[in-house]
């Protein structure tokens, strides 16, 4: 009789033994991504994958941010259970505005007190690249569509209004040339002197060497933008580079400098919207692209 309920109790402690061991290395946590390359802004998909003994209860991985990516969509929790375990699987999508390599870090799951990592992902964010020889080709202009319904009382009302801003702007076009007129004689310096001046203020701060590429790159969009309007009389202050682009379009500079013109402005708007950080070679190159414009386009104003 002892002997056989030495036999009983032996079993079981080699049967919670075994549970426990087998409880320990059932536990299987899996992070893993569609892709681990893409250009700014795609999105990427992120799966996360676990496998519990049955009747656990685990924290869920903290989903409240990624250092250098931004959640897109998050989808629920999906559960499947067998005999022996459960599993959890959820789908995410994620991005990034960050150019450069960074790494989704290891995940923790909390189970009975204890963390369970994923493994830690690389994925390359490259900014999308441009050929400054390639055509430049326009946007395409707005095709007109035909509306049926248009009355007489529409063209009515049409007419009353296209007469009253004509008055209007005659009323304000006298005052505006006035105060142009005003203005002009209020330069004390040429549009060139000026924009010459303002370039060698700007390098002189040395604004890339602390960092600071986003006040140097507006600082020498904004030194074209005063020049044109000052040298050619045309409105670029509130235009965006890609309306610049059309304007400066239809004067007479070589292709080859308008390409490399069209390149550095371009380059303002990624290093402004998209964080994109040029080196010290580029940032050089885009300054005397700016300044050699600058004089070229005076020389063709003259």
């Amino acid at each position: 009789m002892i002997k056989n309920l030495s036999h009983i109790w032996l079993t079981q402690v080699l049967l919670i033994a075994f549970s426990t061991t087998f409880s320990q290395d059932s536990v299987s946590v899996k992070a893993s991504v569609d892709r681990k390359e893409i250009l700014i802004g795609e999105p990427i998909q992120l799966m996360l994958e676990v496998k519990l003994p049955l009747g656990s209860q685990a924290a869920w991985f903290p989903l409240d941010s990624i250092p250098h990516f931004e959640f897109i969509e998050k989808g629920r929790i999906d559960s499947v259970t067998t005999i022996s375990d459960r599993s959890f699987r959820q789908h995410l999508i994620i991005t990034s505005f960050d150019s450069g390599r960074w790494v989704i870090p290891a995940l923790p799951l909390t189970l009975n007190g204890k963390k369970y990592f994923t493994d830690s992902t690389p994925v390359q964010v490259n900014f999308s690249k441009f050929d400054p020889k390639q055509d430049y080709h326009d946007i395409k202009d707005i095709l007109p569509v035909d509306n049926p319904y248009t009355n007489y009382i529409a063209w009515i009302l049409s007419g009353l209004t296209l007469v009253s801003s004509l008055l209007f702007l005659y009323f304000v076009s006298r005052k505006k040339i006035s105060r142009i007129t005003e203005q002009k004689n209020s330069w004390r310096i040429s549009a060139y002197e000026e924009a010459m001046k303002s370039l060698d203020e700007l390098n002189s701060r040395r604004l890339p060497e602390t960092g600071q590429l986003k006040p140097y790159y507006t600082g020498l969009n904004d030194i074209l933008r005063l020049f044109v309007s000052r040298k050619l009389q045309i409105a670029t202050m509130e235009k965006t580079n890609e309306e610049l682009i059309m304007q400066l379009k239809g004067l007479n500079i070589p292709n080859e400098q308008f390409s490399l013109l069209v390149q550095a402005l371009r380059m303002s708007d990624f290093v402004k919207f998209a964080k994109y950080r040029p080196d010290e070679e580029e940032n050089h190159r885009n300054f005397e692209i700016i300044k050699s414009s600058i004089e070229l386009l005076n020389a063709i104003a003259k």
